[in-house]
């Protein structure tokens, strides 16, 4: 059982540009749920990513799977990362908030540090488990709480559960099957999977072809989030799961909230409240807890002093 790897600069600032990435994607698609229903919006969303990426892949001297075995580790991934979670986090904040289903999100790294230690694939270590339980405390705090919780409320966060666990099964499966293919490889046959198994599921629940033509914007808005909320954004993910490992890639989910605050804050003028502050503070103590190396040199020192 191996440990988790260890960050240095380069995969912090990956982490967070995939953040500001799926941060942004999250306006877009508020702008194409308004005209079309959320699983058509995921089929176009992985369609035209797939689409976006084909030129690089072959650019890039990439070739598809030859055999049902070669394509079965993509298929995998993107049933686990994109079909179940969207599935699951689409029903669920049909009964919950916006902002309860991203706190529960937030909890992605927690339930991937305990699937990544339960497959003995990296060893559950003391100060990962309190910088992820921080983390989701901090988001909490900044995103504030929705009060008290009815029936279908807890239908809805056991749903939103859901996909934060199928995202740590894709963590583990990304470890195990893709650790070694090239990150616009990955990226391009995990979309092309998902489009494959979206449509289906989209042309008997949601029939896209009677449904009204989007307005101009919703369509800019969807060509946004495919190729920066999506493809790009899967490079940067494979990229950092290639160099940093699973349990690292997830923290992303702790990440989003305090950059969609920034973004906010910098080109809607929305304004920055103490609460808020406060949140992005622990999620940054929680990510100090995590990185591990401030807090080992800080308990080696009053070791050494002891």
């Amino acid at each position: 059982m191996d440990a988790p790897k260890t960050m240095d600069g380069q995969d912090w600032g990956l982490l967070i540009l995939l953040s500001v990435l799926w941060g942004g994607a999250y306006f877009f698609a508020g702008v194409a749920v308004k005209e079309l229903p959320p699983l058509t919006v995921v089929l176009v969303r992985v369609f035209l990513a797939a689409v976006a990426l084909l030129p690089l892949f072959w650019y890039l001297g990439h070739s598809l799977p030859k055999s049902f075995s070669g394509w079965l580790p993509y298929f995998g991934m993107g049933l686990l990362n994109n079909v179940l979670p969207f599935g699951f986090i689409f029903a669920g904040q049909t009964q919950i908030t916006v902002g309860l289903s991203s706190i529960i999100n937030a909890m992605t790294p927690l339930f991937t540090v305990l699937v990544m230690a339960s497959f003995q694939e990296e060893r559950l270590i003391v100060n990962r488990v309190i910088g992820v339980l921080l983390g989701v405390v901090g988001v909490a705090v900044l995103r504030g709480f929705d009060g008290p919780i009815d029936g279908n409320q807890t239908l809805g966060i056991g749903l939103c559960l859901a996909g934060a666990l199928s995202y740590g099964f894709a963590a583990l499966w990304g470890r195990r099957f893709l650790a070694g293919v090239p990150p616009v490889k990955s990226a391009t046959c995990q979309l092309m999977c998902s489009t494959l198994i979206i449509a289906v599921v989209v042309s008997v629940i949601d029939r896209p072809w009677t449904l009204a033509a989007p307005s101009q914007g919703a369509i800019w808005s969807l060509v946004a989030l495919a190729v920066f909320g999506t493809a790009l954004a899967y490079i940067v993910f494979f990229k950092i799961l290639v160099r940093a490992g699973a349990s690292n890639v997830m923290l992303v989910t702790l990440l989003i909230p305090v950059t969609a605050l920034i973004l906010g804050n910098v080109f809607l003028g929305e304004p920055i409240h103490a609460q808020e502050i406060i949140g992005a503070t622990i999620i940054g103590a929680g990510l100090l807890f995590i990185d591990g190396r401030v807090i080992n040199r800080l308990t080696g020192k009053r070791a050494a002093a002891g």
